[in-house]
Order: structure tokens, then C-alpha cells, then sequence
């Protein structure tokens, strides 16, 4: 369990970094609310991996890191609107 939540956390960081690197210009957003939103992506990420039957595989599990990736990148949009509507 404990190896399952740090994994998630250092997944996070990698998946929430990497969302933010794919997306054009500047994302005003912290770097602790890059991480939250990389950790929540990992986790739901690897469920619907877990509901399509893609999580049993030998080595890396690309596919599960592509939806991680995705889901990221939109969680990343998501929250760059939802502050710059509150500035505005």
C-alpha cells in the first residue's frame, strides 16, 4: 500500500511535469498544484487502464501512461482556465 502511494506521487510528478511541458506557453499554476493534478491523473489514469484490461503487462505499460499523459495534460487546461477566469 505505502509502495503504491509513493509511486503514485513520483508517477504524478513525472506525468504532471510532462503535461506541462506538451502544453503551449506558460501555464501559471504552482508546481504543488502541477503535482496534485499529475497525482490525481496517475490514479484515475490507472483505474481506466484497470477497467479496459491493460494494466496486466510485462515491463513498462505504455498504455497506461498515455492515458495518465492525456489526462494530465487536460487536468493542466482545466485548471489554467479555471484561474484565469477567476482574475478576470
Amino acid at each position: 500500500m505505502i509502495v503504491s502511494i509513493v509511486s503514485a506521487i513520483i508517477i504524478g510528478a513525472i506525468i504532471g511535469a510532462l503535461a506541462r511541458l506538451i502544453l503551449p506557453g506558460r501555464q501559471n499554476i504552482s508546481i504543488g498544484l502541477t503535482l496534485i493534478v499529475g497525482i490525481v491523473a496517475a490514479l484515475i489514469g490507472t483505474l481506466i487502464a484497470g477497467a479496459l484490461g491493460l494494466t496486466h503487462t510485462r515491463g513498462i505499460n505504455w498504455w497506461e501512461h498515455i492515458i495518465q499523459l492525456v489526462l494530465a495534460v487536460l487536468g493542466v487546461l482545466l485548471v489554467v482556465q479555471m484561474q484565469a477566469r477567476k482574475t478576470h
